[in-house]
């Protein structure tokens, strides 16, 4: 199982607001059914990478569709599979260590 953060962003645009182009992007990993999680700074998606990948291609153009010039995206990787892991996993590993409950 893969978490993988992307970060797609529309270049060349005036003004500096770029929410309604997250938006369209963000309609595509909705409808793809795939957990994902918004943040302030891109979208955390989890699952196979067979899944995940032709759907960032899909969010990256949906940009394009709704009239970008240029997009950057950003992909960031964390392929465990010498165990199960997940995005709940990872956050309750942390916040079992700052709260002295390391296993």
């Amino acid at each position: 199982m893969a978490v993988v953060e992307v970060s797609i962003s529309p270049l060349g645009m005036p003004g500096t607001g770029v929410s309604e182009f997250v938006a369209e992007s963000l309609k595509v990993i909705r409808s793809s059914g795939l957990k994902h999680q918004l943040t302030p700074m891109g979208t955390i998606i989890e699952g196979s990478l067979d899944d995940i990948l032709p759907v960032i291609r899909k969010m990256h153009e949906a940009q394009f569709e709704a009239g970008a010039p240029r997009v950057s995206t950003l992909i960031k990787i964390d392929d465990r599979r010498d165990k199960p892991s997940s995005l709940e996993d990872k956050v309750r590993s942390v916040e079992e260590k700052i709260h002295g409950q390391i296993p």
